[in-house]
């Protein structure tokens, strides 16, 4: 009799023991795929510029990007023989890598051929947009420090003791990928030089407003716009704006632009830029980016 009690007892139990195994199988399902919505959402940029501007763009840990970054001359339609700057005497070109020490670090270091400057720069990611809306916006710090190390007889202002060389930039980017083909960032900045000239500060605020809109998988318009807060009784200096195409790969970013920036370290660009895009003062540059995943 017990025998049949406990056959009797066994049959009842297991099917409510398949019930609770399946609803923890469901469970376990339901936190699987939550898990997924809720990873950081696709990068907002192909690349770590959006054309004058640095994005929000960290890759991934020990990843190495190499940039190359060029601005030929003012283009002069008196001067044809010019070919819209690109024989022109004031080409500009930065050449740099960053590497990132984790997932949401980097460090790099780059080489300009305008007063020779050498930067050290960092990026950090403080928070990350995700894919559930959890959180709406990326949040990143973007901070360099630049070296002038042309000779001093080429210097302007002229420079009396080894600080006057350096210069500092400091921004917050806030950005945010709305689609698949449109994403946007506002990142306000203060730019910080040692040395300046007479009716100039040392600090200028300013704030740039950037997007992309994807046109098909690989390609994409380019619209960056920097404006200063600050002003001077000297050497005012004038709002960047810039527009451009980007073709990406998986590894490679290509950026072709129109600017008014002839200047690449961003301070430089903001401190000192006196070309007016709508006055006519326009060239012609490019970006191109490298990532290597070790």
């Amino acid at each position: 009799m017990k025998k049949y009690i406990i056959l009797l007892f066994a049959f009842l139990i297991v099917p409510f023991m398949a019930i609770a195994q399946e609803a923890d199988t469901a469970k376990d399902a339901d936190q699987k795929e939550e898990e997924v919505i809720d990873k950081p959402e696709r990068p907002a940029y192909e690349s770590s510029f959006i054309i004058d501007n640095p994005t929000d763009v960290v890759y991934g840990k020990n990843a190495l990007e190499a940039q190359m970054e060029h601005r030929f001359g003012l283009i002069d339609f008196d001067k044809p023989a010019d070919l819209a700057g690109i024989y022109g005497p004031e080409a500009n070109i930065r050449l740099g890598v960053t590497y990132s020490i984790t997932d949401r670090l980097t460090l790099g270091y780059g080489y300009t051929k305008y007063q020779r400057l050498q930067d050290f720069d960092l990026k950090y990611a403080i928070l990350r947009q995700t894919r559930s809306n959890k959180i709406p916006i990326n949040i990143t710090y973007y901070g360099n420090f630049a070296y002038n190390s042309s000779e001093q007889k080429n210097t302007q202002p002229k420079i009396n003791y080894d600080q006057d060389r350096f210069s500092y930039f400091n921004q917050i980017i806030v950005s945010r990928r709305f689609s698949s083909k449109f994403s946007m960032q506002i990142a306000p900045s203060i730019s910080h030089y040692n040395l300046v000239e007479e009716g100039m500060n040392n600090d200028l605020f300013a704030v740039a407003i950037g997007g992309r809109y994807k046109v098909t998988p690989n390609t994409s318009i380019l619209l960056d716009y920097s404006q200063p807060l600050s002003s001077f009784s000297a050497n005012d200096p004038e709002p960047g704006f810039s527009l451009g195409v980007e073709f990406g790969t998986s590894g490679h970013a290509f950026q072709l632009f129109l600017s008014n920036y002839s200047g690449i370290v961003p301070q430089q660009n903001y401190m000192w830029n006196q070309n007016d895009f709508f006055g006519g003062d326009i060239l012609l540059g490019f970006n191109i980016t490298r990532v290597y995943n070790f």
